[in-house]
């Protein structure tokens, strides 16, 4: 999926005119964990089907997903099958074959039958277990349920990666993810909780563990409480913006009882709801009007303020259950490129004296459109080192000074400046993500050296003019493709320039 958050105009700021009250010191790092999906190349969990996709509805002879509606319980668990119709899901859409190869084993409980297409071999089958060979170099393989009992339906389906099952229980999280990410400060599990344009309200709609998969509602908060306390890593919980007061308070009083005392929390409400590209800033600018923060003719400016409004409200729960801030880091989120703003939010109902940190996204940007200077023909002849020139010299000292002036905004506040993203920004937009030249020269661009370089350089500006706290990469693992190049890695098993630059910046100290 597009990343949305492309840079836009940077708005004059006044001058502050007070001393700062940050003081620069090492960078403490933190990641931005990749979503669920079925097409996840991270590969966090040893039981593949928790990134399986929602069920699929099909009829024998009618097109593609031309089933009924699948009658389905409060799990998601299929109960029941109409005749001729089946449900499948794909796992593992991994292109390259970059998934483990070997033998698997789906379990599950109940009555039925369950198959395994585009796979190399089915090994055994028992009530209750198989064991399969799937061929990652074609690519992922699907699931498919043909047949389930009504009066006791297939349900609980896992299936383990080859040696896990007699301890995926035990070992939940592959050895892989728990080594790469061990040693950084906080986790920020933004996409992990599907958080931008989240539905969920009440309790009730949150991702129990025993949901079937966690690609429709998110991971489960004790999923992520888990790998904190494994990793003793803080978590960072972006909570859902159409929340009720008693979903937040669950949510503390669950984070409370489980997180290792040891771990602070830092607590967000959504994600960039000051972006127009999100549902949030919308359900938020009606609701402001609704309220009367703001004219129904300037509904950002109401989204805005009801944004601070309730982000204060979120925090007040939070501070209610743990009984006080020491464990808290109270987030206000704010768009690196336009302080203006989040400046307004800071001092909207005095929401700083709430606040402890306020929280942006200072990407090295190069977004390319069409029409842009330079533009998405003009760079996709450029070779990979030119993108990097660009970059070291345009766009990285626009970030820097972003990283100042809100730098400004967060000391005359008496707030903690920190990034809740964080690296490089090289996506074709508004049409350029099309031109494949272009998506070719910003892949090659990111496995560069320079690259690893420039994210050295990136790190240093940010202890040195942004202050040196708190930076979330944004993000872990992820494919690049003509919607950017997000993760510091592509692969599971990969390795780039990029990422052992964070690496070396985490040893000497960040």
């Amino acid at each position: 999926m597009p990343h949305p958050c492309a840079a836009i105009a940077l708005l004059g700021l006044v001058s502050i005119g007070c001393a700062p009250v940050q003081t620069a010191r090492p960078s403490r790092l933190g990641i931005n964990l990749a979503g669920p999906a079925d097409w996840n190349t991270e590969l966090p969990f040893t039981d593949v089907f928790r990134l399986s996709r929602e069920w699929i509805s099909q009829r024998r002879g009618a097109g593609w997903g031309q089933g009924p509606k699948l009658d389905r319980d409060a799990n998601g668990w299929v109960r029941r099958l109409e005749p001729d119709c089946f449900a499948e899901t794909p796992m593992c859409t991994i292109e390259a074959g970059r998934y483990p190869a070997g033998e698997y084993v789906c379990l599950y409980d109940g009555k039925g039958r369950i198959e395994f297409s585009n796979v190399k071999r089915e090994v055994s089958r028992a009530p209750g277990r198989i064991v399969f060979e799937p061929e990652p170099t074609r690519g992922g393989f699907f699931l498919r349920l043909t047949e389930t009992d009504p009066a006791d339906p297939v349900r609980n389906i896992r299936v383990l990666l080859p040696g896990y099952e007699a301890k995926y229980r035990q070992e939940p999280f592959t050895p892989w993810f728990l080594k790469r990410w061990k040693g950084f400060a906080t986790l920020r599990f933004m996409d992990w909780m599907l958080t931008n344009g989240s539905q969920a309200r009440e309790w009730s709609d949150r991702p129990a563990l025993a949901y079937c998969n966690t690609t429709e509602k998110g991971v489960p908060a004790e999923t992520m409480v888990d790998l904190c306390n494994r990793l003793k890593a803080n978590p960072w919980f972006c909570i859902p913006h159409l929340a009720t007061d008693d979903y937040v308070r669950r949510f503390a009083e669950l984070v409370k009882k489980t997180l290792d005392p040891s771990l602070t929390v830092y607590v967000e409400l959504s994600n960039e709801v000051w972006n127009g590209g999100f549902k949030q800033h919308h359900d938020y600018g009606r609701e402001g009007v609704r309220l009367g923060l703001g004219d129904a003719a300037k509904p950002w400016e109401a989204s805005h303020r009801y944004f601070a409004r309730r982000s204060a409200e979120v925090w007040r729960i939070w501070q209610d259950v743990f009984g006080g801030t020491e464990r808290l880091v109270r987030v206000l989120g704010a768009q690196a490129a336009n302080p203006w703003w989040a400046e307004q939010d800071l001092a909207y109902q005095d929401t700083y004296k709430q606040c402890d940190a306020l929280a942006i996204a200072p990407y090295i940007s190069f977004s390319v459109g069409p029409s842009g200077r330079p533009s998405a023909a003009e760079v996709s002849a450029w070779s990979a080192d030119q993108v990097m020139d660009h970059m070291e010299k345009i766009t990285l000292p626009e970030c820097e000074k972003w990283m100042k002036d809100c730098r400004a905004v967060a000391d005359k506040y008496k707030v903690r400046l920190i990034c809740y993203e964080a690296g490089q920004h090289a996506v074709g937009v508004g049409g350029g993500e099309n031109n494949e030249a272009l998506t070719r020269t910003f892949i090659a661009a990111n496995r560069s050296e320079r690259m690893g370089r420039l994210y050295s350089r990136y790190l240093e500006a940010w202890r040195d003019t942004g202050g040196g706290d708190l930076c979330c990469i944004f993000s872990s693992v992820g494919s690049w493709s003509k919607w950017g190049s997000w993760g510091l890695l592509e692969y599971y098993d990969d390795d780039t320039p990029k990422y052992r630059a964070v690496l070396e910046w985490l040893r000497n100290g960040g």
